[in-house]
């Protein structure tokens, strides 16, 4: 049966328990051999049903529900070639107000700004949503 964004388990491996506890292999594995985690032994594992899983938890198994779609976050490095420092600290200055300032409701992005002045070459690297990350690009191409 399919649930949000994953696909819920009848039953669990003992290191699928640990991931979802938090919890050490060995640890998992004492539970079951003290009796304070049910499990039923196949061949030489355990398994672990997600009832019993859930009794011992003291709630419902599985990763939270998301609220609305997946959020995306963009990583970007731009290089400017020729560029000198008169220029680098035009387009710096502009590309940071920029991000500092975005339209309501967007997340403010992150920008890094490293010239070289003996290669005459701008890295931008900026970090931020899609839609902003594409607003700025937008901005260094007609900026150069």
């Amino acid at each position: 049966m399919t649930k949000g964004w994953f696909v819920e388990q009848l039953y669990y491996s003992v290191e699928q328990v640990a991931d979802l506890l938090g919890l050490h292999v060995k640890t998992v594995r004492g539970y079951i051999r003290d009796g304070r985690l049910s499990a039923t032994r196949i061949g030489k594992q355990y398994r672990i049903r997600r009832e019993d899983l859930e009794e011992f938890g003291g709630g419902p198994v599985g990763p939270a529900e998301p609220e609305g779609p997946p959020s995306v976050e963009v990583s970007t490095v731009v290089r400017l070639e020729g560029v000198d420092r008169e220029l680098a600290d035009r387009v710096t200055t502009l590309v940071t107000v920029a991000a500092a300032g975005p339209p309501e409701g967007r997340a403010r992005l992150h920008v890094q700004a490293v010239h070289d002045p003996g290669g005459r070459s701008l890295r931008l690297v900026i970090l931020g949503d899609a839609a902003g990350t594409a607003a700025l690009l937008d901005l260094v191409g007609r900026l150069t």
